[in-house]
């Protein structure tokens, strides 16, 4: 038996056996936890809001995603109307109950409201934050937002207001623990799941030829809501 081995079983058996270096290795894992140690936060992802408002709309453009500024609330409704009947897509739309305070009256569009289903030809969700690194967004899995909506529909809008648009990933873990602070961290800390989407969904596994659509929506429309101009 070699000596690394033997070193490696040694220390698993007195880990085993040992109370208090369990107890030790379980300290340093909720250390970590507590402390959340950051990463390297790359030059691009350290702007002001301006910077990263404009970051993050490049980003999203360059991984094929469209953009569409508006001034407030009560703009989204007709700006999704307007994109749908530009691109010659179906007036069709599911929302997910987040976005229930909107006004959708207004449009021609037959609104819904719930979970994604197999049938659903576009669906609109609100994000959580864009992370202008890599003109990412960030969901995550509520009864507000159901998950489902993110993923099965051809077509994705999601709508983001500006204000939630952070410079890297770190940032965008720091502003979920911020959100679930005031619960009970040993239960539902998290959601359970969080998405983090980067355009529409593609692959280059065929030929290497970039392919739209193939495990998920073949659009990703994104609607920021401009709180610096509303």
């Amino acid at each position: 038996m070699s000596d690394a081995r033997k070193e490696i079983l040694s220390k698993i058996r007195t880990t085993r056996n040992d109370p208090h270096a369990v107890q030790n290795t379980l300290g340093t894992v909720k250390s970590r936890i507590k402390d959340h140690p950051a990463n390297l936060i790359p030059k691009r992802g350290r702007g002001d809001q301006g910077q990263r408002l404009g970051q993050f709309m490049a980003e999203a453009e360059r991984v094929h995603a469209s953009i569409r500024k508006v001034a407030s609330d009560a703009d989204v409704p007709k700006a999704i109307a307007e994109y749908l009947t530009d691109n010659n897509l179906p007036s069709r739309i599911k929302h997910a109950p987040s976005l229930s305070h909107l006004d959708w009256s207004e449009t021609l569009m037959e609104v819904r409201q719930g979970i994604g289903e197999d049938t659903d030809e576009v669906c609109v969700t609100s994000a959580f934050a864009g992370v202008a690194e890599t003109g990412t967004l960030v969901t995550y899995s509520g009864t507000e937002n159901p998950t489902t909506l993110n993923f099965l529909p051809p077509v994705h809008i999601a709508v983001l207001k500006s204000g939630d648009i952070i410079g890297s990933y770190e940032d965008a873990w720091a502003k979920l623990r911020s959100q679930f602070a005031g619960q009970d961290q040993s239960a539902s800390f998290i959601p359970r799941t969080v998405n983090m989407i980067t355009g529409p969904s593609r692959t280059g596994d065929i030929q290497q030829t970039l392919l739209l659509g193939i495990h998920g929506p073949q659009r990703l429309h994104i609607v920021i809501v401009d709180e610096e101009t509303s």
